[in-house]
């Protein structure tokens, strides 16, 4: 038996997917909730991700150094992440140790979120928030999200801000895992070499008494902020740009455009920020990449320079980005598509990373679309298509940050 795709949802709404594999020797597994900042009140701010860390902390079984010894006793490979719009937990093992790994991510999935653990935790984040306070490139790419969203959620800094972090309590962190952490809310993804019916029920005879609340979101697509700001920092000697216009959104079909679009601009080498900042030696950085999130999407671009080659710089970025239509040829459209497959499907060879991406795709999309299907329509883009892509998403209105030294 080679890869199929298998389904069910259990009576609370939870829903489990898997792609088993026979030739694989290994297996993987993930809890993809739809939290994130996106799901936040602004008070809140940075609740989801506090609460990423509150997950590893220890249950009515476990403490928290038994959760991370049984994962080291079973060689897993396992982590957690959070996102504007999802948090994931997950583990990559060998497969005679999956229903081990499956037990201890539906424990961690009902924490004990103790008062205790969670006032140590906090001091965590303080730090986390701070160290990053340190990078430039974060700071600028923070002020650009909140200047590009406005007031809308998806604007909101991932870790939180000292205020909202200090402010917090347990309890109102109770509540957000209470209403957010529901079955009807998670998508629980598999794949590799496993027995989905041996998975599908020992997840149920845990996940089964969790009770659904009806958690939703509202994916209207907020309208985009044109701004232009600049910024000062004393002790950076280089000088950084980060803009952000529209794009496709996960369920609009021009996200495959877009992809190669991205990698024809803006790939980290061999596009034609590359040709026309890094490789002349104008910029040490020069990148533009598509974000597709839920209902709404964004095209990033950033460079990072000497402060005197600076506005040299933003000219041929800028320049390079809006006459990207005027002389688009087929070969580095092939070139892009070739890079996007190899990419593509060197990631879905392993369980972990055909569990990633089949988890985001049922967020998202609701649907199960194979890798084979995927291929086929990146390989369908041509340059018509990035040129009625353009005229859609036209890289306007966009925002502008720039931070420079003093």
């Amino acid at each position: 038996m080679s890869q199929t795709f298998k389904q069910t949802q259990l009576d609370n709404g939870l829903t489990i997917i898997a792609e088993p594999d026979s030739n694989a020797h290994t297996a993987a597994v993930g809890f993809f909730v739809r939290a994130g900042v996106r799901d936040e009140e602004k008070a809140l701010m940075g609740v989801s991700h506090f609460l990423e860390h509150m997950m590893f902390k220890g249950t009515a079984r476990r403490t928290a150094a038994q959760v991370n010894e049984e994962f080291d006793q079973i060689g897993a490979n396992y982590n957690a992440s959070t996102s504007q719009e999802v948090t994931t937990y997950y583990a990559h093992v060998l497969p005679e140790y999956l229903e081990h790994a499956i037990d201890l991510l539906t424990d961690m999935l009902r924490p004990a979120l103790r008062e205790e653990d969670f006032d140590m935790e906090k001091q965590v984040i303080l730090e986390e928030i701070g160290m990053y306070e340190d990078r430039p490139f974060w700071i600028v790419l923070e002020q650009a999200m909140e200047d590009y969203f406005g007031e809308h959620p998806l604007g909101y800094r991932i870790l939180g801000t000292n205020e909202t972090i200090k402010s917090l309590t347990r309890d109102q962190m109770l509540d957000y895992f209470a209403h957010r952490y529901s079955p009807d809310n998670i998508v629980v993804s598999l794949a590799g070499k496993l027995d989905f019916d041996k998975c599908v029920q020992q997840i149920a005879d845990v996940c089964a008494a969790w009770e659904r609340t009806g958690a939703s979101r509202d994916t209207a697509s907020p309208p985009p902020h044109a701004g232009d700001q600049r910024l000062v920092k004393p002790n950076t000697s280089m000088q950084y740009l980060v803009g952000m216009a529209p794009g496709p959104s996960a369920q609009d079909d021009d996200r495959y455009a877009a992809a190669v679009l991205s990698h024809v601009i803006g790939d980290t080498d061999g596009s034609r920020l590359y040709w026309n900042l890094i490789d002349p030696g104008y910029a040490d950085e020069a990148e533009l990449s598509h974000h597709a999130m839920d209902g709404t999407g964004q095209f990033l671009f950033f460079a990072s320079c000497d402060p005197e080659k600076a506005d040299q710089v933003e000219k041929i970025l800028l320049e390079t980005i809006d006459s990207i239509v005027k002389d688009l040829t087929d070969e580095e459209i092939e070139r892009a598509v070739s890079k996007i497959a190899m990419d593509m499907t060197l990631q879905n060879e392993r369980p972990a990373g055909r569990m990633m991406n089949l988890g985001g795709q049922w967020l998202y999309l609701n649907d199960y679309i194979p890798l084979e299907e995927e291929l086929k329509r990146v390989q369908a883009v041509t340059a018509d298509d990035l040129r009625k892509l353009v005229e859609r998403y036209p890289f306007t209105p966009r925002t502008l940050i720039r931070m420079c030294p003093a």
